[in-house]
């Protein structure tokens, strides 16, 4: 675990780490880009109910042999002031593997806990998922709730209409 002290922030592990511990056994890990139309962006806002920063999403696929392992999205917000970054791991159903910060500038005692991020296990895209429903907020981080749940939310979402319906599982 990689710790630099500039205030609070913190690094908890790189992307290449973190990869290699979503896909610990796989044969590759392929970088793959989409270029969304306007229409795959307006359906992935509707579904998350989140706005995208951008038509360009990267994404990660691990493989083993021909079969595919799961998919990693990584992004980056702002939560107050500072950043954040994260990862999800979703399996070839889509349903959320892990849920793990990666990088966070904020004092983390806005970080959530490991507990909290176990939450989102084995979740798909639904209405449940949001704070106060299926995801606990969390009185002190409530902008990390939010950040993230929309995250994850794009995410699925981006899964399910430019992924799945792409053929590209």
């Amino acid at each position: 675990m990689l710790a630099i002290q500039a205030g609070h922030a913190k690094v908890f592990k790189t992307q290449q780490q973190a990869l290699q511990e979503a896909f610990p056994n796989s044969d590759s890990i392929d970088r793959k880009t989409l270029f969304l139309t306007e229409k795959q962006v307006n359906q992935i806002q509707r579904l998350a109910k989140a706005k995208l920063e951008s038509k360009i999403v990267t994404f990660y696929v691990g493989k083993k042999a021909d079969s595919i392992m799961g998919y990693a999205f990584f992004e980056s917000n702002i939560v107050r002031t500072k950043p954040e970054t994260f990862m999800v791991v979703l399996d070839k159903k889509a349903r959320i593997k892990i849920v793990e910060v990666l990088a966070f500038y904020e004092p983390l005692d806005y970080l959530p806990t490991s507990n909290w991020f176990a939450l989102f296990a084995g979740k798909i895209l639904s209405d449940k998922l949001w704070p106060k429903r299926d995801i606990h907020n969390i009185t002190g981080a409530t902008l990390s709730v939010q950040a993230i749940t929309l995250g994850v939310r794009k995410m699925l979402a981006i899964y399910q209409v430019a992924i799945a319906k792409g053929k590209l599982n």
